[in-house]
């Protein structure tokens, strides 16, 4: 798969995000800066100046109307997809660390960060699309970080709108009531802080990532667990691909960890899970740096990765990805084999 690469960041990659049609690639990094790319030939239509410091997350509306932003300098901005201006600014108290619109199109998400005294929320907020440079600053609803809980870290929206699924720094997923904020129910699912957090098509079952190199698909209603994906690297990201029945995960060692230059070392690759029997079927490398995020086409056509050496590569799906056949029967012979290989070394 050779990728385009694309860059227009001076710092590493926050996260990087498909349209609904996937015709362009809206991409955020550590510094102050915004941009839009066409998904198909890489080139950059634009970029969204304006906020103070580190943008930490991006999303696009269902109509490629508006785009939010979140950032480092306590704001989360929302902009005109066609022009690149600044439409409102929502003043936050702490960092805003993840934004997204709802699905019915009407709400814009956020999640600040826990500093200063504050303990970091999930603050939603009603959008006005009628007079869009009139937004009102006022949330219809505030999640506080509730008593025995660590900071939320990653928080998107179910199916319908009904709950919000949060991930916390302890590892812990949460199931919030969407119009009280009344929390439903919560496990905890992994030994270290809680990643990414990206739904299936639907809506009705969602995958993490996190530290502790394990990535879990759980399901929104019984959070139960369904899934485990395990690796040898703190994973940064993890997607569910639309078309077939896989799963990509992203990260890496960080750079004070790894001990040479190698970016086999620091284990710097996509790698590509079946979705249903957990095997892991293939890798692609090319970052020199963790992956820090992983988008999939909403048709399945390609993926892109932003890193933290601050490229974005896309990398369009040939003819053998959508020919590929899992046997299991194979699988099972190998696993096999190597599991009766290793107890002869021991022995």
């Amino acid at each position: 798969m050779r990728p385009l690469l694309l860059k227009g960041h001076e710092r590493s990659l926050t996260q990087v995000k498909y349209n609904r049609e996937g015709d362009l690639i809206f991409t955020v990094a550590k510094d102050k800066e915004a941009s839009i790319w066409f998904s198909f030939n890489g080139e950059r239509l634009g970029t969204f100046i304006g906020h103070g410091g580190t943008i930490w997350s991006i999303d696009v509306d269902k109509e490629t109307f508006l785009s939010a932003t979140g950032s480092a300098d306590f704001t989360a901005k929302l902009w005109r997809v066609e022009t690149g201006e600044t439409v409102f600014t929502f003043p936050l108290d702490t960092p805003v660390r993840r934004v997204e619109f709802n699905v019915a199109n009407d709400k814009l998400l956020t999640v600040t960060d826990e500093v200063m005294g504050f303990k970091g929320s999930i603050t939603i907020f009603k959008l006005n699309y009628d007079d869009i440079y009139n937004q009102d600053t006022t949330p219809v609803l505030v999640v506080h970080t509730k008593e025995g809980f660590e900071r939320v870290t990653v928080a998107g929206w179910s199916y319908l709108d009904k709950y919000i699924i949060a991930g916390h720094r302890d590892g812990t997923i949460s199931k919030i009531d969407a119009q009280t904020g009344e929390l439903i129910d919560s496990v905890k699912v992994h030994d270290g802080l809680v990643t990414d957090l990206q739904f299936s098509e639907d809506r009705t079952y969602f995958i993490t990532s996190s530290k502790d190199k394990i990535s879990k698909i759980l399901d929104v209603d019984t959070l139960k667990v369904l899934k485990v994906y395990e690796t040898d690297a703190p994973l940064n990201s993890a997607a569910i691909t639309p078309v077939k029945n896989f799963v990509v995960l992203g990260g890496g060692q960080e750079a004070r960890d790894v001990t040479t230059t190698s970016a086999n070392q620091g284990k710097f690759e996509a790698r590509f899970f079946h979705k249903i029997f957990e095997d892991e079927i293939g890798r692609v490398k090319g970052h020199f740096g963790p992956l820090n995020y992983i988008a999939v086409h909403p048709k399945g056509t390609s993926y892109a990765s932003g890193g933290e050496d601050g490229y974005v590569r896309v990398h369009e799906f040939e003819k053998s990805y959508y020919d590929f056949k899992y046997d299991v029967e194979k699988t099972a012979e190998a696993t096999a084999n190597s599991k009766l290989n290793a107890s002869d070394d021991e022995e």
